[in-house]
């Protein structure tokens, strides 16, 4: 049997943003890997084996992937959202970068999946519609100086924000640190997306205002984003307010 080894993006929570091409490779697979709970979220079968890890055990996880996709096996790396965003995807290619050289002939391909910032920000409007960049606020893997001096960098020249992994038991205070940064760079009024457990049961989706946003609002479950100077609200009779990035800045605004 010849091995292989697919990265797989379930999405945000939800089964029907599972793309048909992830369903398929999930069907395909002789061999499970991931995270507990994102294997959770794959229906069990009768001939897969499941290899479940730590969160924190990404690059063990990548090698354990391809050790088995080596001796044959067809192996699905599961991730949430989109495997190629702060994911698993990064951490198998490096893996393959420092691993043996006959992994480099592994048949591995990328399977995308709806990543949480577009899935949230599908919940409000189109506050992405123009420009707009993604962060990690972890400093698990990069300095918080880092961290830091991007956020600020991003607010002054007009991104919509997209913060990944905001909060956890470990960093409780760093969302309020990047809060108090922007708020020297962005006015009060800046809306602030605050998007738990999307696509899911329990979602929950919040906006506030820039200055009344606080960190407590956000766990590892939640997408934030946060917009910038030229983002646009529109009143609504009823629900909240939907927000939108117009696609050009004028060249008086900029």
């Amino acid at each position: 049997m010849r091995g292989c080894l697919r990265v797989v993006g379930l999405g945000p929570g939800a089964a029907t943003q599972v793309t048909p091409q992830a369903a398929d490779a999930l069907a395909d697979a002789t061999d499970l890997v991931g995270y507990q709970t994102y294997l959770d979220r794959v229906a069990p079968s009768a001939h897969q084996r499941r290899h479940a890890s730590d969160n924190r055990e990404e690059l063990d996880r990548a090698r354990h992937a391809l050790t088995l996709a080596a001796d044959g096996a067809r192996v699905a790396v599961v991730s949430s959202g989109d495997p190629g965003v702060f994911a698993m995807a990064a951490a198998v290619f490096e893996a393959v970068e420092m691993g043996p050289q006959h992994w480099r002939a592994i048949d591995i391909q990328i399977i995308p999946g709806i990543t949480a910032m577009m899935a949230a920000a599908a919940r409000i409007g189109a506050p992405l519609g123009h420009d707009f960049c993604a962060i990690s606020l972890s400093d698990n893997l990069k300095p918080w100086t880092l961290v830091l001096r991007r956020l600020e960098a991003a607010a002054t020249a007009g991104f919509v924000i997209a913060l990944y992994n905001p909060a956890s038991k470990a960093r409780p205070w760093q969302l309020d640190a990047a809060f108090d940064a922007l708020r020297l760079r962005l006015p009060d009024t800046t809306p602030v997306m605050f998007a738990t457990a999307v696509g899911r049961a329990d979602e929950h989706i919040d906006v506030v205002d820039l200055s009344v946003a606080e960190g407590n609002r956000a766990d590892m479950r939640t997408l934030v984003i946060i917009g910038s100077r030229h983002i646009r609200r529109i009143a609504r009779p009823h629900g909240a307010d939907w927000l939108y990035s117009p696609r050009g800045v004028p060249e008086d605004c900029a």
